[in-house]
């Protein structure tokens, strides 16, 4: 009764959000679902299983735990225990993070002057912050928030975009940071923004463009960026090994190109989620809803994690594709999204 009741929730939830349509389909429907590495795929869902919330995910955490390790028998583990299901209606909006490495020290130097805040400890949870604009003007100076000092203001916008990263010290030592928490306010995007005022195309902007530009103005490009509110602060991560990903919003590492962050309110996170990504560099491929962000809001809108380093912020920085993206829901959830439509 429970795994039903969140079922119906979560397709009341959808419906009521304007969601045009949720339609079951079939595995043979997924363009290029038999050439995928399913076991790679099942490996990332064992991650966060046990995390996912609802009752009718339990059993299937278990079985998951159980399957072979074989292509086969990954693949089967997905196509008996769940059904794939089109929330809202396609064209997809599908862009791409990663996990940069920067330069940083632990104290302000000539060369280090950009501060990464820890989070206040006045700040709770939802509450509505100091904006951007009035911290990059220096409201919390002074008070020994500083987590580090980065050399690069661009470089530091950028990792409050991304959530996490690995700053490497002066002595070779490297520091993992991740998420902290928010200002609360809404997320505002830099380059809709450039578009919106005739700087660029849609076809032209991107993560790199956006930092050319900034450095190539430092006084509109600060401006610029200060028109997004929103900021996040950081803490340090100690117990990461330095082979895994950086912790996503499910407490658990993610893993390059198999993890997705999702607008929860329509994807479960820790549910298997099949992405057909458009564009330069297709992608057909089954990966794990295991993360969120401020700017991924909708039914069809997934942030394709590409790894850590400047080659995974090369390829992610560029990614702004149509497609599609199917959602993995166990059976009785599937179907059960058809009966609120009705």
């Amino acid at each position: 009764m429970r795994a039903a009741c969140a079922a119906l929730a979560l397709a009341a939830a959808v419906m009521t959000a304007g969601a045009a349509r949720a339609q079951v389909l079939d595995f043979a429907e997924l363009d290029g679902w038999d050439r995928d590495d399913h076991q790679a795929a099942l490996a990332a869902f064992r991650a966060t299983c046990d995390a996912i919330d609802g009752d009718d995910w339990r059993p299937l955490c278990n079985l998951a735990a159980d399957a072979g390790d074989t292509p086969d028998s990954a693949r089967a583990f997905f196509e008996l225990f769940f059904r794939p299901v089109l929330i809202g209606d396609p064209p997809a909006l599908f862009t791409g993070y990663y996990e940069p490495e920067l330069a940083g020290s632990l104290t302000r130097t000539p060369r280090f002057t950009v501060p990464l805040y820890r989070r206040p400890p006045e700040l709770t949870d939802g509450q509505v912050y100091h904006s951007r604009a009035t911290i990059e003007g220096g409201i919390l100076t002074g008070r020994g928030l500083e987590l580090l000092w980065l050399d690069d203001p661009v470089e530091a916008y950028f990792l409050q975009v991304q959530g996490s990263g690995r700053i490497r010290m002066p002595d070779g030592r490297v520091i993992r940071v991740g998420y902290a928490g928010r200002n609360g306010h809404a997320y505002v995007s830099v380059g809709k923004e450039m578009v919106r005022r005739g700087l660029r195309t849609i076809e032209q902007v991107s993560a790199q463009d956006i930092k050319a530009f900034v450095r190539a103005n430092p006084v509109a490009g600060a401006a610029m960026l200060n028109i997004n509110p929103s900021y996040i602060f950081f803490r340090v991560i100690d117990e990461l090994p330095a082979d895994k990903g950086p912790i996503g919003a499910m407490g658990r590492s993610i893993t390059a190109l198999r993890s997705v962050a999702v607008d929860p309110a329509f994807t479960p996170l820790g549910a298997p989620v099949w992405i057909e990504k458009d564009g330069d560099a297709p992608i057909r491929s089954l990966m794990i809803a295991q993360d969120t962000g401020g700017a991924i809001k909708g039914q069809q809108r997934a942030d394709i994690f590409y790894g850590t380093g400047a080659a995974a912020g090369d390829a992610a920085g560029v990614i702004n594709d149509g497609g599609r993206m199917i959602v993995l829901l166990p059976i009785d959830r599937a179907f059960a999204m058809l009966s609120v439509g009705d």
